[in-house]
């Protein structure tokens, strides 16, 4: 009887509940296949691993966009609500991020693909950093909205650099990247604040206490794009990413017993972004310890997308997704 209630409840037109959050899908496979392609150009891995995740990736990123686009013709005032939802607007950076994402798989295989992501993701995304800003100081905002998710569609910048490099000029890209840089200290203030002096997260945004690792790891990849340097603040920002990478590890009983949500996804681009480091900088060093996180990372990435993936694909075919929340 309980089960044929929750039948009842689900909506037959799932489309009008397709969460923007979706997007996060497409960041994490696409930060698993950037690791895979870096893992064959500095270690010995076969190419041919990166090639399927790229297909697959680019795949979901226009399966994606096209649901949310029919979503944005035929139900527009539920995209409203969620442009308007103090935590679910920070996701939308997800779908320009996801963009600059794809412009770094295609280059240097095909630049002109690679370029056109590059302009769509940089022009989208800074208008989500401006109006997510403008939101936030319009809006009546409680601590109990703020969450590692703020940092999407502002410290996001940070990639910019990163995808951008020889198609615009530095100057450019580093507007972008003091943007992010500059803002991922104050929020992550913010949020600190929240997490030590206010109520825990609720279950379903607990996993993305896993976006702390990502912006000092993406923000070292941007500055080492940006100067070539591996100085004293370059040096600073990967043992932040590494710091924060043992600190939610060091947390996993926080996220043991979660029940499944699309958040899950929070736990896969930072893990990719500290990997994608690691990288870098045994590139850098040639230190081998750096190898061997290198290595450990990947290996952690690849279990995680999977078990989120195969959990994913099991609550899709329970009609567990698109709902009314």
């Amino acid at each position: 009887m309980q089960e044929q209630e929750s039948i009842k409840s689900i909506p037959s037109n799932r489309l009008q509940f397709f969460p923007i959050m979706m997007f996060a899908v497409i960041m994490g496979l696409a930060g698993l296949t950037l690791v895979y392609k870096r893992v064959s150009e500095i270690f010995y891995f076969p190419s041919f691993v990166s090639t399927i995740m790229t297909i697959i990736t680019t795949v979901l990123f226009f399966v994606i966009l096209y649901f949310y686009i029919s979503k944005i013709i035929k139900y527009k005032d539920e995209v409203k609500k969620e442009f308007s939802h103090p935590i679910r607007i920070n996701f939308f950076a997800a779908s320009s991020i996801s963009t600059l994402l794809l412009s770094m798989i295609y280059r240097h295989s095909i630049d002109e693909i690679s370029q056109i992501f590059f302009i769509f993701g940089a022009l989208l995304h800074i208008f989500f950093t401006f109006y997510t800003i403008k939101f936030w100081i319009n809006n009546n905002l409680e601590m109990q909205h703020s969450n590692p998710a703020w940092f999407i569609p502002i410290v996001g910048n940070l990639i910019v650099p990163i995808a951008g490099k020889g198609f615009v000029s530095d100057e450019i890209l580093y507007f972008y990247f003091s943007i992010g840089i500059f803002f991922w200290i104050i929020l992550f203030a913010i949020i600190l604040n929240r997490i030590i002096f206010h109520n825990q997260f609720a279950p379903k945004f607990m996993p993305t206490l896993f976006i702390l690792i990502a912006p000092p790891a993406i923000g070292f990849i941007s500055y080492i794009k940006l100067t070539g340097s591996l100085d004293f603040f370059a040096q600073i920002l990967f043992n932040l990413g590494l710091f924060f990478t043992i600190l939610v590890f060091v947390m996993y009983k926080n996220y043991i017993n979660i029940k499944f949500f699309i958040s899950w996804w929070a736990f896969t681009f930072p893990m990719a972004a500290i990997t994608l480091a690691s990288i870098l900088m045994y590139e850098l060093t040639h230190y081998w310890v750096y190898s061997a996180l290198a290595y450990f990372f990947m290996i952690v990435t690849t279990i995680i997308v999977f078990l989120v993936a195969r959990q994913t694909i099991i609550h899709m075919n329970k009609k567990e997704i698109c709902i009314m929340e």
